[in-house]
């Protein structure tokens, strides 16, 4: 699809990869600021991108818009060290002034106040990206700022001190303010309560190899890159604080020798958790990792991944024809989106501009490209921490993430099948696939259906991860709940082993304690007719028919229109055991994928398959799960 702005021509000698060099990525957040600041009001305060309001209202939404192109415009003028040739810094000025005259008003200009989350907080999000645009733009705009025009500012922003955020990566929003007030001189004991309060979470937070939860609850997802780990990281680089660098930096490290894998060959990142309207913004922290030098890949592979994540969107819809990012992913789409999302959310994209930080001589823009990890070598890779697993293909470059430890609900909250999440719940997710949207027939599930109520999974126990060469496991253990009558049935559990294999997945099921004629129901990936994509799942064992039935899926995905899912039926009843076969596939002629296992028996609480190549063999047991996939 055409890109509704002027790009310079590509280099293909220093970007084999991608074309893409520094001056790609100046253009298009220069593009992204035009088309943005034509919904300007008179006083630049508020940006009133057109679209569907969030919940929180278009005054506030009209804040985002502010609030997050600024961040882009202060990485783009920052890293050119001043250099402003659209006169981006006089237009923010302005709008600082005016939305700080009389804040809470409704008039044209006036920002929201900062309240609690629970009083529609979205500005608190806001004030973080504010603080920080003029923490890194303080030489050519805050210094210039007529005194009365900073003591309001200061005031503002004071507003993310002094209420409280949502239990979540919120509390870094006042980490940052309060970082930005202490660099101009205006710090005392409320900004370093905040500050010392934000570390004191994440630090409860972190659960080893570079991962934290976003909150007290095992949500793993892009937050981790996006928020948790860049608002620290960044705030050490600016302070000058070596020992907090140092800390932050290694955890940024281990991140990325995992994170760094979920990108596609095709740039796409990983299609799971929360906000994907964010899109390249997921390669924030592999820009960052460049940026500070806390990154396991080389400075070519960095921009190679973080390039080919900014082309593929751009390459692909994501631009409305007026220039502005559109709320979905490719190019619309509602079922991705959060009941926070509003026309200017999109612009979180702007922390990917962590890039142009990097000055034009720095090695991430100096080095040729290099491969992206998926482009080395077939590679299966355990997460222990979050309870992920990593399945990549080199021929295809597809990658696929298995979820064993992931979730969305809270410690103090009830399951509820109400509040499905299809972004959480399902056991796998890709590059090249989304989730089928609610009321539609879910992709990746294992569900127990009981008198006529389908299950559903919400709360995910971990059992352990581990992998080999060429080959990982990842299991879990969940409490399917139900609509309609009493939530959960007393008992009932459902334990799930997927091991990845190649491009094959073996999923392994343990249905416990399900009442007498229950059936129970397995899915595969959900793919479009006019996909490139083969998506397979074979029966074999428990199941009524090796052979899936394909249903259709009307309101398709965030990758096609309308989609098709293979379901697996069979009957459960006390203790049952479900074996498949499954596999995502985009090389051409993948083979016939049903004799890839050669050879499986069930005996009790073990299972042992075959393979076909190379003569492995693996056996998963429960009671506890342990997983081997010896070779012949």
């Amino acid at each position: 699809m055409s890109i509704p702005f002027e790009l310079p021509p590509e280099d293909r000698d220093l970007s084999p990869h991608t074309g893409y060099t520094r001056a790609h990525w100046e253009a298009a957040a220069d593009g992204l600021l035009t088309a943005a600041w034509r919904w300007s009001t008179p006083g630049h305060a508020l940006l009133d991108l057109p679209g569907r309001p969030s919940r929180s209202g278009v005054r506030s939404d009209g804040l985002e818009g502010y609030a997050r192109t600024f961040l882009a415009a202060a990485f783009r003028v920052a890293g050119a060290d001043g250099d402003d040739p659209h006169g981006l810094l006089e237009r923010y000025a302005s709008g600082l002034a005016a939305g700080t005259r009389t804040p809470g008003r409704e008039d044209t200009e006036s920002w929201p106040l900062i309240l609690d989350f629970t009083v529609q907080g979205q500005p608190m999000v806001e004030s973080a990206s504010i603080a920080l645009g003029l923490r890194l733009t303080a030489p050519w705009l805050w210094k210039n700022l007529d005194p009365g025009v900073q003591d309001r500012a200061e005031q503002w922003l004071r507003g993310a001190l002094r209420h409280t955020p949502a239990p979540n990566n919120w509390y870094l929003f006042p980490y940052t303010v309060a970082g930005f007030l202490e660099s101009v001189g205006r710090g005392d004991d409320e900004t370093a309560a905040a500050r010392q309060r934000a570390v004191e979470l994440l630090e409860s937070w972190y659960q080893g190899d570079g991962w934290y939860t976003d909150g007290d609850l095992r949500a793993f997802d892009h937050y981790n890159g996006w928020a948790l780990h860049l608002y620290p990281v960044l705030d050490a680089r600016l302070s000058g604080d070596a020992d907090a660098l140092a800390h932050y930096g290694s955890r940024l490290r281990s991140h990325l020798d995992g994170f760094a894998l979920m990108f596609g060959a095709d740039g796409a990142p990983m299609h799971y958790g929360r906000s994907l309207t964010y899109r390249f913004a997921a390669v924030s922290a592999v820009a960052l990792g460049a940026l500070t030098g806390h990154s396991p890949l080389t400075p070519g592979a960095s921009r190679r991944v973080a390039a080919g994540s900014l082309r593929h969107f751009l390459d692909r819809g994501a631009l409305t024809g007026d220039g502005l990012l559109s709320l979905g992913w490719h190019g619309p789409h509602d079922a991705v989106l959060q009941t926070y999302s509003g026309p200017a959310s999109p612009y979180w994209a702007s922390k990917a501009f962590v890039a142009l930080l990097a000055p034009a001589g720095h090695a991430f823009w100096r080095d040729r490209e290099e491969p992206a990890p998926v482009e080395e070598r077939d590679r299966v890779l355990a997460l222990p921490a979050p309870g992920l697993l990593v399945q990549a293909t080199r021929a295809d470059g597809v990658v696929r993430l298995h979820n064993h430890g992931s979730h969305h609900v809270r410690p103090h909250q009830a399951e509820s099948a109400a509040e499905d999440d299809p972004h959480y719940g399902r056991q796998a997710y890709s590059t090249r696939t989304g989730p089928t949207a609610t009321g539609n027939i879910a992709d990746n599930h294992l569900s127990v259906v009981v008198g006529g109520r389908p299950g559903v999974r919400r709360r995910v126990h971990p059992l352990g991860t581990g992998h080999g060469e060429g080959w990982g496991w990842a299991a879990s253990w969940h409490r399917p709940v139900f609509a309609d009558g009493p939530p959960m049935v007393p008992g009932l559990r459902v334990e799930s082993v997927t091991v990845a294999h190649g491009h094959h997945e073996l999923r392994v099921h343990r249905v416990v304690g399900a009442p007498a004629d229950s059936r129970v129901t397995h899915t595969g990936w959900a793919t479009g007719p006019d996909e490139p994509l083969v998506s397979f799942l074979h029966g074999l064992y428990g199941w009524d028919d090796p052979a899936p039935v394909l249903v259709r899926a009307p309101r398709g995905t965030a990758f096609t229109r309308w989609a098709r899912v293979p379901r697996l039926t069979g009957r459960a009843g006390g203790t049952t055991v479900h074996v498949s076969l499954a596999s995502l596939t985009a090389v051409p002629d993948p083979g016939p994928l049903s004799e890839a296992v050669q050879e499986i028996r069930v005996d009790g609480a073990a299972v042992e398959a075959g393979w076909a190549d190379g003569g492995a063999r693996t056996r998963v047991t429960f009671d506890p799960v342990e997983v081997g996939h010896p070779r012949q």
